[in-house]
């Protein structure tokens, strides 16, 4: 009969062993899914992956609670079967029911409204209560049926603590370095979810077929919503291409005058700005090169240094470039451009973001080489010099903190050439429109601080404030420099580029305000001063 099989019918340890190994590989790949799942509406700082950790420990705890008070009170492996498929079942659910909400904190992000930020977040997060607390009750409800005598308690609890523990290693590789780039966000969640449902099911048609029936189309269910061709991650207008990556969620839109644009997670910067040479070509305007943005002024930041004596170019002392924070290659267009085919070296931690650039905006020039790592890795690992380096590796609220240290700026002073420069994007909010009064408004805090950080090694610190934008370039000099040095070449730049690049920082510089900060290896609390800058930019306080 199918039915008669005993709900009591023991289980091997091995097979309860596997069981607890696979609760383990779920639990922790749910949790490193579930900040993939927040990045494309609320980013992925440290703060939300403290969010994130603090809560899913939370329900950890709540399970290892429940768990073994459960199975003291109904120690049948029926039940414990039951709950693994129920988790599977709620796993299923969180990637169709936060879709609604992401929209929602998506536009609460470009509203910049706390309201929608907050409430979607929140309720997500809630989403993940029931799955992870039924996940955790699995190792001490097999505990609870592997022990056949106190005596030998203390190694089963070693041996079934080690085997989940095991499984949460794995799972927490699994799903950026495996799962999200090839399968997605949404279909991550419905794999864990067949595996813990598949478990749950194998378990009770080895103790209770009848349940295992009641259950088993639920299978084909989430199966058929794994097959059925997705969505797109996040809507935006006049998306062209779309993919997840190990470190990001990629997407590239494309404007009416065919400039394409580089959106990362939650898309509140634009990471890349590509402008078609039909459009600056000879026939055209060669000003349409220029995007508005912090890329034109690492054009200009060599012509700080003081003006050569010699009849040479201008443009004859930048030898070489090397960019942290490729990107799509925005930088790099600009200065073989204007520069001509000077040796540029790209460091760039996501190689589908390089793809992205090669595909979409012609960051295919032969005189770039993309090396993908991280910068600071980079630089301990070369012994190239260069005229400038730029650093564009700065978005809000994403700042690699071990990239703003008094140490980082010593390494790329070693890197610099006798005159070079170092540029580098940083953040703040922006100054009201108005009078003197109101313009003296806005956070420049993290500005101030990495000035002051970057004074402790370099002997000249420039700040252009990027007009109508989050943006600030700040310049440091190997040399001993002026402003007075920019007003001076700028008259001698032949194109037409720089000169209005210069123009416009001449009338862009701003002296930057004292500040305590110094960041170091030891302390460098960037988060601490972005999130200050964000909350308060947000809640309307000056």
């Amino acid at each position: 009969m199918i039915g008669s099989l005993s709900p009591n019918r023991k289980l091997s340890k091995v097979q309860l062993l596997a069981t607890t190994f696979i609760a383990g590989l779920v639990s922790l790949a749910l949790e490193i899914a579930a900040a993939r799942l927040l990045a494309p509406a609320f980013g992925t700082t440290e703060l939300i992956w403290a969010g994130v950790i603090g809560l899913i420990l939370l329900y950890f705890s709540a399970g290892y609670a429940l768990g073994g008070r459960w199975a003291d009170r109904d120690p049948r492996p029926a039940t414990l079967y039951t709950a693994l498929s129920v988790a599977g079942l709620t796993i299923a659910a969180i990637p169709i029911a936060s879709r609604p909400l992401l929209v929602v904190a998506a536009r609460g992000m470009q509203a910049l409204s706390i309201g929608s930020i907050v409430g979607p977040f929140v309720v997500i997060l809630l989403l993940f209560a029931a799955p992870v607390t039924l996940l955790a009750c699995v190792s001490p409800f097999a505990v609870r049926l592997a022990v056949d005598d106190v005596a030998s308690s203390g190694g089963a609890i070693g041996r079934f603590s080690a085997t989940a523990t095991l499984g949460s290693f794995i799972g927490t590789f699994m799903p950026n370095l495996v799962l999200i780039p090839n399968l997605g966000t949404r279909r991550t969640f419905l794999l864990l979810a067949l595996v813990a449902l598949s478990t749950g099911l194998w378990g009770l048609w080895r103790t209770q077929r009848r349940r295992f029936w009641g259950l088993a189309w639920t299978l084909l269910a989430v199966g058929a919503v794994f097959v059925w061709e997705p969505a797109q991650v996040k809507p935006q207008a006049n998306l062209i291409f779309e993919t997840e990556s190990t470190y990001n969620l990629i997407q590239v839109i494309e404007s009416d005058d065919h400039r394409r644009y580089l959106l990362l997670n939650e898309g509140q910067g634009i990471h890349s700005i590509y402008t078609p040479p039909e459009l600056y070509g000879d026939a055209h305007d060669p000003l349409a090169l220029l995007t508005g943005g912090p890329w034109d002024y690492y054009l200009v930041a060599p012509f700080f240094n003081a003006p050569q004596s010699s009849d040479a170019s201008p443009v004859s002392r930048v030898k070489d470039l090397l960019v942290v924070g490729l990107a799509a290659g925005t930088t790099p267009t600009q200065f073989t451009e204007v520069y001509g085919p000077l040796p540029i070296d790209g460091v760039e931690i996501d190689p589908a973001i390089v793809q992205a650039g090669r595909d979409y905006f012609g960051m295919t020039m032969p005189n770039l080489t993309v090396h993908i790592a991280d910068g600071r890795t980079y630089l301990l690992q070369t012994d190239a010099r260069y005229s400038v380096i730029a650093i564009d590796a700065y978005r809000l609220p994403y700042i690699p903190w071990h990239l703003t240290t008094v140490e980082f700026f010593r390494d790329v002073r070693d890197h610099l050439r006798e005159d070079g420069v170092v540029a580098i994007n940083v953040g703040h909010t922006p100054e009201a429109a108005g009078g003197p009064a109101q313009q003296a408004k806005g956070d420049w805090r993290l500005v101030d601080a990495m000035v002051n950080t970057m004074r402790s090694v370099y002997p000249s610190v420039h700040v252009i404030a990027v007009p109508g934008s989050f943006n600030a370039i700040v310049i440091g000099t190997v040399q001993v420099t002026s402003p007075a040095n920019l007003a001076a070449n700028a008259p001698s730049l032949n194109d037409p580029r720089l000169r209005a690049v210069a123009q416009r920082a001449l009338g862009a510089l701003r002296t930057p305000e004292h500040s305590s900060v110094t960041f170091t290896d030891d302390r460098a609390p960037v988060e601490q001063l972005t999130h200050a800058l964000a909350l308060r930019y947000v809640l309307g306080i000056d």
